[in-house]
């Protein structure tokens, strides 16, 4: 099980921090992603972090603002969102897997395991 939180109201130009973290264990050995799915949109995908090298990927519209990192032991992965725009307005699911490739970090049948959804609202 995993669970997603942190989400909120903030103004365009704010940040929000979510965290996502798995019930009763760590993310050792599985990739973790964060997509979003906007009211009347598909799900799209956001960051990931690949389980074996750590390798980061972004969305193109996040690049520069947003960053995932895991703590340090594994607990918890974090997506710091900063220059929140109304755009980003969305409801943010985190995904982890434990066979994802590099190739497929972006898409979503990639992953095995997701969380319940924390809604980030960005006001103009």
């Amino acid at each position: 099980q995993l669970q997603a939180f942190g989400g909120g109201v903030v103004q365009t130009g704010g940040s929000l921090r979510l965290s996502c973290a798995a019930s009763g264990r760590t993310f050792r050995g599985y990739a973790v992603a964060w997509f979003r799915q906007a009211p009347g949109t598909d799900r799209t995908f956001v960051a990931a972090i690949h389980r074996m090298d750590g390798s980061i990927y972004y969305a193109d519209s996040v690049k520069g603002r947003f960053t995932i990192a895991k703590n340090n032991d594994r607990s918890t992965v974090y997506l710091q969102m900063n220059s929140l725009r109304p755009e980003d307005t969305a409801v943010y699911y985190c995904a982890a897997g434990p066979s994802v490739i590099s190739s497929a970090m972006a898409s979503q049948t990639a992953y095995a395991y997701w969380g319940q959804g924390t809604l980030v609202t960005v006001s103009s």
